[in-house]
């Protein structure tokens, strides 16, 4: 007598929900792109208004493509997917409703507050201190209900698509909650906990791995669910797809680093960047091979079908994009190629090709499946595809060249590496003009691809009837007896043992003097030798433990937790908790005055480090360029630091005193005015709206609590101080023809730029130059 079944009805409602979420913030970010793209070729398009400007869209743009569209598109897949892979529908309803509805209103709340100029200063976390709760909140509903599903499943086995959602959702958690650590102000306000060279390698410690962990892990766990199933054919090799997840899992989380090449940071840590940027090299194209691969026996079918079509191309600018960027990560290669478009070319070459690519394979997918109706239209699948094709391709060639010629002309020397053969900025950024246009055209087709795949979404869809999909399982199953792993199957075992141990052969070797260096490398180099004797020896035993820990969730989820903390930890640790007052090489930084902090502020509103760098790099011409390079503890005051990771605009590190106020208030009243052919917007709003002195005094008083050498002024003594220093600014203004009134924000700003520069000299009196002490 067979065993008694019964039916699970999917939960896809949710999946069609961020299923058409996608399609429309898609559209968006990516019209948002388009419109910062063009007001790079034509200023006119920033309107003169506030919060149309590029510096406040710009940061829409990343934040719209990155969790409004790549978020809500990774959403469905992983609902989707998991509910068939694990045979039991989403544990709860109300937490996937809740989880929809909760995303969205964080959608629509950073569209609101960042062109308002209510901002972190910080790339891909910029969103205020009530947004990041609210992100973390809808991230634990999300992790509590995927947990929750897998408690509940009926597959005891945990497929590979589900160990990349695993490490998805605890390591993006870790990333977020570390890097949102901020001292509130106000309702609206706040600053980062770490500052300087802290902040940066934080800062980049997540933004690193957001590409990692959110626009990396979980679309590949997509691609080894929807690849497979689209081409009908077995992933190419299981074994090949453990060493590509845990491989990347745990190199990928080091490499953060890499942003920050020839900058302050300490030495020891950009060579640990770029080491393990290159390491990237296998694993990531592990991957792309093992995707690829399973296309095997159904090549043929590209020919035919748009979802194979998207997906194979998405993988392979996978594998272009993950091998750029370890290029881009040595350092020779890094003094080019940073700070230019190759770097926004790079990105979109992952965001458009990989993202973008998967994103719409898999929606072509799930159409009719979840509303049981055939595509509408095969052929404008196609041409969505060839449009999008060459859209990406114009994008990145013209990246690429605007990147390289950039870098080349910035870095280009005379008289024998003497003299700049560029001085003036301006004249890279008239050579680089039509490359920046025709990627106004290029992500312009982009676009057009993607508004035919709505129009084709909606003709698909309209009229039809939305459908569950459905599973039939035994109702008596029962757990697999002798497979639960306690502490001692979880970590006394040898592919654990022996992984655990050689790290931290690995770590003395790498961190050490010179006789623990060479222990470290023995005792690295044996640790191998002997895993992998062990391995061919025994091999059967660790293939019968990962079977076990694949049918047990905690032991799984503990490790792969390690994997990804161990970099996070040996990276950041030291640089945070060292002293930092003593930790500053020969300088540093002089505290702003209550005016210029204001000023600072209204710097990071207005998103000025989207375009303009505040770090001069140990590199002769950026030496010849801005002046002697920045110095460890020129920033450490700094929060949010404002390093950048662009220049369409020069450094500004060593900008104060270089031009006299009237320079300053001219070039924000009418850039052109000052430096004509510049592409900067104006900012009429700055000499028009009146400065909030009475934000100072929670402002001063945060930054007192996060170690900067305040007075314990009250607030008296700041307006005094505010009214002090604004009427010298705005006498000199008046003597210059310009007149302006103190009260203005253009006048905090101003004072602002001109503080940039000074720093205390530590050096001994006798090693200081002649002329002065303090700059």
């Amino acid at each position: 007598m067979s065993a008694p079944k019964s039916v699970i009805e999917f939960n896809d409602k949710v999946v069609r929900q961020f299923l058409i979420a996608t399609l429309v913030w898609g559209a968006v970010g990516m019209l948002v792109g388009v419109l910062v793209a063009s007001q790079l070729n034509f200023w006119q398009l920033n309107f003169k208004t506030a919060w149309l400007s590029f510096g406040r869209l710009r940061p829409l743009h990343t934040n719209a493509v990155i969790f409004a569209f790549v978020g809500n598109m990774m959403f469905a897949g992983i609902y989707y997917s998991t509910q068939r892979l694990v045979k039991a529908r989403l544990a709860s309803d109300f937490l996937s409703a809740l989880h929809f509805w909760g995303w969205q209103a964080i959608i629509v709340a950073a569209a609101i507050t960042l062109p308002l100029g209510l901002t972190r200063g910080k790339e891909y976390a910029e969103l205020i201190w009530p947004l990041n709760l609210a992100v973390a909140f809808i991230w634990v509903v999300f992790g509590v209900n995927f947990f929750w599903t897998l408690a509940r499943r009926r597959e005891r086995s945990l497929y590979v698509a589900i160990w990349f959602y695993i490490a998805t959702i605890i390591t993006v958690a870790m990333l977020y909650i570390v890097n949102h650590l901020s001292l509130p102000t106000s309702l609206t306000h706040s600053y980062p906990i770490f500052a300087g060279v802290q902040d940066g390698l934080v800062q980049w410690w997540y933004g690193h791995n957001a590409v990692a962990f959110f626009l990396t892990t979980p679309i590949l766990g997509i691609m080894y669910y929807f690849i497979p199933k689209a081409a009908e054919r077995p992933v190419y090799s299981y074994r090949l797809s453990v060493v590509h997840f845990w491989s990347l899992v745990f190199v990928y989380i080091w490499a953060g680093p890499h942003h920050l090449l020839n900058t302050s940071l300490p030495g020891w840590l950009q060579t640990l960047g770029m080491t393990f940027s290159l390491m990237l090299w296998a694993p990531s194209w592990g991957g792309m091979l093992n995707g690829l691969l399973t296309l095997r026996g159904a090549w043929h079918k590209l020919r035919t079908d748009p979802v194979l079509k998207f997906m194979a191309a998405a993988v392979t600018f996978y594998g272009m994009a993950t091998f750029e960027g370890p290029l881009l990560s040595i350092k020779s290669v890094n003094a080019l190629g940073h700070y230019t478009d190759w770097i926004i070319g790079h990105v979109h070459a992952g965001a458009l090709g990989w993202n973008g690519f998967m994103a719409a394979g898999m929606i072509y997918w799930m159409l009719p499946r979840l509303w049981n109706r055939p595509l509408h239209s095969v052929p404008l699948a196609n041409l969505h595809f060839w449009l999008g094709t060459f859209g990406i391709l114009l994008y990145v060639a013209a990246m690429w060249t605007s990147g390289i010629t950039q870098g080349l002309m910035l870095n280009a020397t005379t008289e024998n590496g003497t003299v700049l053969a560029y001085p003036n900025f301006l004249d890279t950024l008239n050579a680089i003009r039509p490359m920046m246009l025709m990627r106004v055209v290029g992500g312009g087709l982009y676009l057009a691809g993607w508004v035919l795949l709505a129009y084709n979404a909606w003709r698909t869809v309209r009229g039809a009837q939305p459908v569950n999909g459905t599973i039939e399982v035994f109702t008596d199953e029962e757990e697999p007896a002798g497979e639960k792993l306690g502490v001692l199957g979880t970590f006394f075992n040898p592919p654990v043992l022996f992984s655990l141990l050689g790290g931290a052969f690995a770590c003395v070797w790498m961190f050490s003097g010179d006789v623990l260096s060479i222990v470290g490398l023995v005792g690295t180099m044996l640790c191998v030798i002997l895993a992998y004797a062990h391995w061919e020896s025994r091999g059967k035993a660790w293939g019968a433990w990962y079977d076990r820990l694949l049918v047990n969730t905690l032991p799984f989820t503990i490790l792969t937790f390690i994997a990804v903390v161990a970099g996070g930890l040996i990276q950041i640790v030291p640089t945070v908790i060292s002293h930092r007052a003593a930790n500053v090489e020969d300088r540093r930084q002089v505290p702003y005055t209550p005016l210029e902090l204001a000023g600072r502020d209204i710097y990071v509103r207005e998103g000025c480090y989207t375009c303009h760098s505040q770090m001069i790099r140990t590199l002769v011409p950026d030496v010849l360029r801005y002046g002697s390079y920045s110095r460890l503890g020129e920033s450490i005051y700094d929060h949010p630091y404002q390093w950048g990771s662009k220049r369409t605009g020069p450094d500004l590190a060593r900008v104060g005193g270089k031009y006299p106020n009237v320079w300053h208030l001219r070039h924000m009243e009418n850039p052109r005015s000052i430096s004509a052919g510049s592409n900067m917007p104006d900012y009429p709003w700055l000499l028009a709206n009146n400065l909030d002195v009475a934000s100072l005094p929670a402002r001063i008083a945060a930054q007192r609590t996060l170690g900067v050498p305040y007075p314990a002024w009250t607030a008296d003594d700041v307006q005094r101080n505010v009214e002090q220093q604004a009427r010298g600014i705005a006498a000199d203004l008046r003597t210059a023809g310009a007149y302006v009134a103190p009260e203005k924000e253009v006048v905090a700003l101003i004072a602002f730029l001109q503080h940039l520069g000074k720093y205390e000299d530590l050096r001994a009196p006798s090693a200081r130059p002649d002329s002065i002490a303090t700059q």
